[in-house]
């Protein structure tokens, strides 16, 4: 079989690449980021000309420039080498999962799939009365009015507040903007679609979220033929990583991953 694909007058089964997003988007460099998926993404699209590019996507969100960023790189990578990407939804794509689920051409399920969430959430603690308690007294000097801004030592200001809602205003205008663009007609006149709402499996299919309920490898068969190829890529692991030298590190990326997950139930 391997010389097969050595002699150009002969035929090769259809390949299509898959590529896993799996975990939280993170800019921390811990969870899925574009540096680190840059060369992944790169490979599926360049390697054995791939009839089709597959996102196996398992993300409840996360950083929308991350998002933005690879879903970026996946669309100028379909239109450079015109390969259709498609995309498999595992337990859930929300918010910035649903973001790089958008880069395909067609969005798949399971039934029990989560998918959606286009909103944008900012979250933290208060910590100024804790501090207080145990007699510590925060000091912040500032060149600059705003530098302090948000400071969770010291208390919430209605000021900050209301910089920050209008900052979240604006990447969800830039979510709106990109789920449009990308699912277009597609989608339904829904007033919920984008509060922030999820929807499950053919409720996401009636809404246009996504285009059906279906399986990687069934849908692939279906497709190309029951002799196609896959071939999977994904990050790779650094001696350090293998040998566990960054375990506390990954150790909180673990945390805040199942903390991501947990937002839907999972």
């Amino acid at each position: 079989m391997r010389m097969k694909h050595l002699i150009p007058f002969m035929k090769s089964e259809p390949l299509v690449n898959v590529v896993r997003l799996q975990g939280a988007i993170s800019n921390s460099g811990q969870g899925l980021d574009d540096p680190s998926l840059a060369g992944v993404i790169e490979k599926a699209f360049r390697r054995g000309k791939p009839a089709a590019v597959a996102l196996q996507i398992n993300c409840p969100g996360g950083s929308p420039v991350q998002s933005s960023l690879i879903a970026a790189r996946i669309r100028r990578l379909s239109e450079e080498k015109d390969v259709p990407v498609f995309a498999f939804v595992e337990d859930v794509a929300a918010s910035g999962g649903y973001w790089l689920a958008c880069a395909a051409d067609e969005i798949y399920a399971d039934a029990s799939s989560l998918v959606g969430s286009i909103g944008v959430i900012s979250a933290g603690f208060g910590l100024q009365e804790l501090i207080a308690n145990y007699g510590v007294e925060r000091r912040v000097h500032t060149a600059g009015t705003s530098k302090s801004m948000l400071d969770p030592f010291q208390k919430e200001k209605p000021a900050d507040v209301k910089r920050l809602k209008g900052w979240l205003d604006q990447l969800h205008v830039n979510f709106i903007a990109h789920v449009k663009a990308r699912r277009g007609a597609k989608l339904s006149d829904n007033k919920a679609m984008f509060t922030g709402e999820v929807w499950i499996g053919q409720n996401a299919v009636d809404e246009g979220l996504i285009d059906g309920i279906d399986h990687l490898v069934p849908f692939m068969k279906a497709r190309f033929g029951d002799k196609v190829r896959l071939r999977r890529y994904g990050p790779k692991r650094s001696l350090f990583q293998r040998l566990g030298a960054s375990i506390t590190a990954a150790t909180v990326s673990g945390i805040e991953d199942r903390a991501a997950f947990a937002r839907f139930g999972l």
